[in-house]
């Protein structure tokens, strides 16, 4: 996980994410990710309303640390759900972490 999590501060930096439920969902509806990171703690309703959305937009979900590790990280408070819009950094996230079931 500290690979993941070392790219996810890398895309962080780049600019290259949007961090929160309500972000991901957003831009998930606009096609605009390559991958969504999902905090192993995430709460049941944020699950559903990311997961639902990703699958019928065929992106890709990795499992993430928890929300605390992420937000700390990212320099957050804790986040549930992370989306990545850069492909290739997308790529490399799904590669150093397992998808989510």
């Amino acid at each position: 996980m500290t690979g993941l999590l070392r790219l996810l501060g890398l895309g962080r930096r780049g600019g290259n994410l949007v961090i929160g439920v309500d972000a991901v969902r957003s831009q998930l509806q606009a096609g605009k990710l390559g991958c969504v990171v999902l905090a192993d703690d995430a709460s049941p309703r944020a699950v559903e309303k990311v997961v639902r959305l990703a699958a019928g937009r065929k992106v890709p979900l990795v499992a993430g640390p928890s929300a605390a590790a992420i937000g700390a990280q990212l320099g957050k408070p804790p986040v549930m759900a992370v989306g990545v819009r850069d492909r290739a950094l997308a790529d490399g996230i799904r590669q150093s972490a397992p998808a989510r079931q």
